[in-house]
């Protein structure tokens, strides 16, 4: 065998792999967005994980998680978001109403399922419940509701209370809305 055919062969023998993996489809990547920090989010990421690997999917084998967290400064939340958007994640998963309204202000076209105790149409995160449209699913405990009940509850336990006390985070967006469903269902309890 002449010299140029021998490396021409060992050459093109060294790439054949490179091709093959080159061949090989991309994993999906799932941005993870969350206002907290690791640390705190690890009961969440568990129940996650669980879940993905009941349909198959396992980290690190057949998927990629891109985690961002704000360590509780809100602020840096569009920017983390925006960052996802720009490794083009195939889906946003943004537990919390924070979070998901800086995924949604970052993005119209990647996917987002969101986890929040609001009503999210109510919110405006989804345009109604049974036709949401755009790029938002995910589900609510409607915790607004809940806690206006638990109000109207405490107000037939105890009529003679004067005086309740309400304590909220006033710069969660949800807070509002809380606020506004207990107080129309204290109202009409009477």
């Amino acid at each position: 065998m002449r010299r140029r055919a021998f490396i021409t062969l060992i050459g093109g023998a060294a790439a054949w792999p490179l091709a093959a993996r080159a061949q090989q489809p991309a994993m999906p990547v799932i941005g993870y967005l969350n206002n907290g920090s690791p640390e705190s989010d690890v009961p969440r990421l568990t129940g996650l994980r669980r879940g993905l690997n009941q349909t198959g999917y396992i980290e690190g084998r057949n998927l990629v998680i891109e985690y961002r967290w704000a360590g509780n400064q809100a602020d840096r939340l569009p920017a983390l978001a925006a960052d996802l958007v720009q490794l083009r994640v195939a889906v946003i998963v943004s537990p919390g109403m924070v979070t998901t309204l800086a995924a949604k202000a970052a993005t119209t076209s990647i996917p987002i399922v969101f986890g929040i105790g609001e009503d999210p149409a109510q919110v405006g995160l989804v345009a109604s419940l049974n036709r949401p449209g755009g790029n938002l699913t995910g589900f609510n405990a409607f915790s607004g509701e809940l806690g206006g009940k638990g109000l109207a509850l405490l107000h037939e336990l105890v009529p003679s209370a004067a005086t309740i006390g309400f304590l909220e985070n006033p710069s969660n967006p949800a807070s509002e809305v809380t606020r506004e469903t207990c107080w129309r269902r204290l109202l009409s309890s009477g």
